[in-house]
């Protein structure tokens, strides 16, 4: 049977299994065929003269077939070759089974890219849904360059970037084909403001921070400035010395103080080490980006910190001080500080001195340096004591003028009036200036006369002219008793008879505390009613604003005093009554006498009638003697 025959047999065997399964009974009247009629072919047996392979052979040339393939997986990188370029793509061949294309956007950065160049790329998929091989050079050059970051990430490499856009909070930057986060605090040492002027730009990084979990880098080109800074700073602060003079440039103004660059290194001039004079900010005698000469007073090589002096340049000017301030001279200085006890004048930049308070007027009165002084202001003053080696002076003020206690009696004599200035209220007395230098005191009970005061503010304000008059003169402690009241006649000794004891008036209650009440009487004269005074006849107690009858008890004129009392009025107005009723029985009993004396003297014998009559008149008479003895 030829070797056609038998495929034929079989093939036929096959169709008629096949439709006896599916139509078993559209086959009944086919001829049965036998079931081992093939079953000892051979299909490794090739009829045709060629040659056998043995076992060996044929496991040899499997191996060499399957080797020419490449075993690829997805995300891997290869090698390829350029093997043809179209329009858009480029096609490459990895050794795979097929070839796969990359868009020529992925080689943008090669320049003349042809047949025959070999590039690195990534299996993106082996077989994509249309059963394409998909492959990418940038997802090679990004994972290449994830790498090169991880691991300059790691030994502090420095890298080149460049910015390729502006974003939000800083900039995209282009490292080794990677896009990294470049903030904008981390641009420069100094605030950025404008990103756009670095956009382009290829610039020096330091990979600060990586994030291996979503592929992302931080870059910073401030890192590098610092550590150069940091370079610069380690070198200059090995040559410091203490008194060294250096250039710096002003670069920030504080309250406190200038910062000055030093070339790469930063150092603090205190405001106190500015000038020898007093200023109360750097910017008075500094300006930005200033270049001056300063010298080193300390630095800590620990702590990195550098103080510096301009003032220390200069001779301190006590050390120079001009030979025309010496004790006695008159000197002019502006005022620069304000304290309790005094003013400090700067006659020089850096000279002082202090103009005590006991030094500002000749007056004994209370001075308050701060109500006197203001700053800025300038006074002449007098040299009074000079010490240059603890560089200290006093001035006076007031010894510019003659001391007018010298001469007090010529134009301030005993008993003479003048017009003065309220200067100062205590709750004993009123401190007048007469004149700069010449004042005394109005004590609290020379105000008035008649009304008492529980303070002096009630009856005079500071800054009030008043007038008043020389009571006497203490040269030896520079006083004057002065005296307002004592410029009338003392009204006390005419009121006298006006209330006199025993006076009753009629008054208003105008204060009231638990010793008494104050109550308001004419003449603008104010009288004190004891408490136990204050009682009205139904028991209750006067209070403020009443108005009543009072009878005065006690009239002093020496302490300038009038006692009255509010209960002794209704107390004699009922004594009184008690008096009249006595006197009144006792006029009637008298008339009651005289009449019985007379009816006896008329009758010359007793009858009953008359006996009858007389014990009448006696039981009343009896009666009215008894009403009186109660």
């Amino acid at each position: 049977m030829s070797e056609n025959n038998i495929i034929n047999q079989n093939a036929e065997q096959e169709t008629a299994a096949t439709l006896e399964n599916e139509a078993p009974t559209a086959i009944t009247n086919i001829p049965a065929i036998a079931d081992t009629a093939h079953d000892d072919f051979d299909w490794s047996i090739d009829k045709r003269n060629v040659s056998h392979y043995s076992k060996e052979e044929k496991e040899k040339f499997d191996k060499v077939y399957e080797n020419t393939f490449v075993q690829i997986e997805d995300g891997e990188l290869v090698n390829g070759t350029i093997v043809g370029l179209t329009k858009t793509d480029a096609v490459v061949n990895i050794g795979f089974k097929s070839d796969g294309l990359i868009s020529l956007n992925e080689f943008r950065d090669l320049s003349g890219l042809k047949t025959g160049d070999e590039v690195e790329v990534m299996v993106v998929e082996k077989e994509d849904r249309n059963g394409n091989l998909h492959l990418s050079r940038k997802s090679a050059r990004t994972y290449r360059a994830w790498e090169r970051i991880v691991e300059v990430n790691k030994t502090g490499e420095i890298v080149t970037g460049l910015v390729t856009s502006k974003t939000k909070g800083g900039l995209i930057v282009d490292v080794f084909g990677m896009e990294t986060f470049l903030p904008g605090s981390q641009i420069d040492v100094k605030p950025v403001t404008d990103y756009d002027q670095f956009v382009g730009k290829t610039m020096e990084f330091k990979v600060v921070k990586v994030n291996e979990a979503i592929k992302n880098a931080v870059v910073s080109h401030k890192a590098l400035i610092e550590s150069d800074i940091e370079a610069q700073r380690v070198q200059i602060i090995s040559q410091l010395e203490k008194g060294q003079v250096l250039e710096g440039t002003v670069k920030n103004i504080t309250d406190f103080g200038a910062f000055m660059d030093l070339g790469g290194l930063d150092g603090l001039l205190y405001i106190t080490d500015i000038s020898w004079g007093r200023i109360s900010h750097p910017s008075e005698v500094l300006k930005l980006d200033q270049k001056i000469q300063v010298v080193v007073l300390d630095f800590d090589d620990d702590k990195k910190r550098i103080s510096l002096g301009l003032k220390q340049l200069t001779p301190h000017p006590w050390d120079v001080l001009p030979e025309t301030i010496v004790e006695g001279a008159t000197v002019k200085g502006k005022v620069v500080n304000i304290e309790d006890y005094g003013a400090f004048l700067e006659i020089l930049p850096g000279v002082e001195g202090l103009v005590h308070v006991s030094e500002i007027t000749w007056a004994n009165t209370p001075i308050n340096a701060k109500e006197f002084f203001k700053l800025g202001d300038e006074y002449e003053a007098k040299v009074v004591t000079l010490d240059k080696d603890a560089r200290k002076m006093s001035l006076s003020i007031k010894q510019l003028t003659e001391d007018p206690w010298d001469t007090i009696e010529d134009k301030f004599p005993e008993g003479s009036k003048h017009k003065g200035l309220v200067k100062n209220i205590t709750p004993y007395g009123v401190f007048v200036e007469l004149q700069p230098g010449i004042g005394g005191m109005i004590h609290i009970s020379d105000l008035n006369w008649l009304k008492r005061f529980n303070h002096p503010s009630e009856y005079v304000k500071v800054g009030d002219e008043i007038d008043t008059v020389i009571l006497s003169i203490d040269k030896e402690n520079r006083k004057l008793q002065l005296g307002h009241k004592q410029l009338e006649e003392d009204p006390w000794n005419a009121l006298q008879d006006t209330f006199a004891v025993g006076t009753k008036l009629e008054a208003s209650v105008i204060r009231k505390d638990d010793k008494g009440a104050l109550v308001q009487l004419p003449y603008g004269i104010e009288g004190f009613v004891p408490s136990r005074y204050l009682h009205k006849k139904d028991g209750t107690t006067l209070n403020v604003e009443d108005t009543a009858e009072f009878i005065i008890i006690e009239f002093d004129r020496n302490e300038k005093r009038i006692v009255l009392s509010h209960s002794k009025v209704w107390e004699q107005e009922e004594a009184d009554q008690r008096e009249a009723v006595k006197k009144e029985a006792k006029e009637e009993a008298e008339t009651t006498k005289k009449a019985v004396k007379a009816i006896q003297n008329k009758v010359e014998k007793t009858t009953l009638g008359d006996l009858g009559a007389l014990a009448d008149i006696k039981a009343k008479l009896k009666s009215k003697e008894d009403a009186d003895k109660k």
